[in-house]
C-alpha cells in the first residue's frame, strides 16, 4: 500500500494576521499579499510534482479561499474536497476578534503566575475558558479531541482508500496543537508561516511528523513566478 501523507498548510495572510488580532473562530478575508503568498505555494507544490487524492480544509472562509487558489494552481480542482469543522482554529472565546497584544499580554496574564511563553497548550487553552466571559470557549479536552479527531479520519479516509498524499488547509494554533499532540515534546509557539506546509505520514494507526512548517514550496513557487514575469517583459 502507498504510504499516507497529509501535507497541512497554514492558510494565507488575512486582515487581522495582519493587524495582530486573535482570528478564532471569526474570519477575515486573504490579503493581497495573502492571496499572492498562496498562489506561490500552489505553483511550488505543482513544480514538485506532487498530486493530491482528495483535498481537505476547515469551514472557514480563509480556508476556503485559500485552497481554492491552491488547486487552481496545482490544476487538481476536480479531486473530492471536504470541509470539515473539526479542523477548525481554537474559539478564543469573547476574545475572538480582540488584539492578540490584550490576550496575551493583558488578560490572561492575570490567570497565570508564570511566563505566558512557557506554558503548554493544555494550559493556555484552560486559561483561555476560564477567562472568557461569553462561554464560547471550548474545554481543553473538547479542542484537543476534535483536533486529533478531524486530522485522523482525514487520514483513515485517505489509508482506506489505498493510501497517497492529502492536501489540508487549516489554522497555526491548530496544527501546532496537533502536531503537539503527537509528541509533547514539540514546543508551543512555533511561529508557522502563512502558506507553510507541515507533512505527517500515518501508519499502522499513528502519526509521524516529517517536515514542520515549510516554506521551501512558496520559495520555489516565488522563482518561478518572477522568472515568469521577466519571460514576459523580454
Amino acid at each position: 500500500m502507498v504510504k499516507t501523507r497529509l501535507y497541512i498548510a497554514r492558510h494565507g495572510k488575512t486582515m487581522f494576521n495582519t493587524i495582530g488580532r486573535a482570528q478564532g473562530w471569526s474570519d477575515t478575508p486573504l490579503t493581497a499579499e495573502g492571496e499572492r503568498g498562496i498562489q506561490e505555494l500552489g505553483v511550488g507544490l505543482k513544480s514538485a510534482g506532487l498530486t493530491f487524492k482528495e483535498a481537505f480544509s476547515s469551514d472557514s472562509g480563509r480556508t476556503l479561499q485559500t485552497m481554492e487558489i491552491i488547486l487552481r494552481e496545482c490544476q487538481q480542482e476536480d479531486i473530492p474536497y471536504t470541509r470539515d469543522k473539526r479542523i477548525r482554529e481554537w474559539c478564543f472565546g469573547s476574545l475572538d476578534g480582540g488584539y492578540d497584544g490584550e490576550l496575551f499580554n493583558g488578560v490572561l496574564p492575570r490567570v497565570f503566575d508564570k511566563d505566558m511563553t512557557k506554558l503548554s497548550y493544555e494550559e493556555l487553552a484552560k486559561g483561555i475558558y476560564k477567562v472568557d466571559t461569553a462561554g464560547w470557549a471550548e474545554t481543553w479536552e473538547e479542542l484537543s479531541s476534535r483536533i486529533l479527531e478531524g486530522f485522523t479520519a482525514i487520514a483513515k479516509k485517505i489509508e482506506a482508500s489505498g493510501g497517497g498524499n492529502a492536501i489540508v488547509v487549516s489554522h497555526g494554533m491548530t496544527i501546532g496543537t496537533f502536531l503537539w499532540l503527537i509528541d509533547p515534546t514539540i514546543p508551543r509557539g512555533l511561529g508557522l508561516d502563512n502558506g507553510s506546509v507541515t507533512v505527517v505520514s500515518f501508519e499502522n494507526g499513528k502519526f509521524i511528523i516529517e517536515s514542520i512548517g515549510v516554506v521551501s514550496y512558496r520559495l520555489k513557487g516565488r522563482q518561478l513566478l518572477e522568472e515568469r514575469k521577466d519571460e514576459k517583459k523580454a
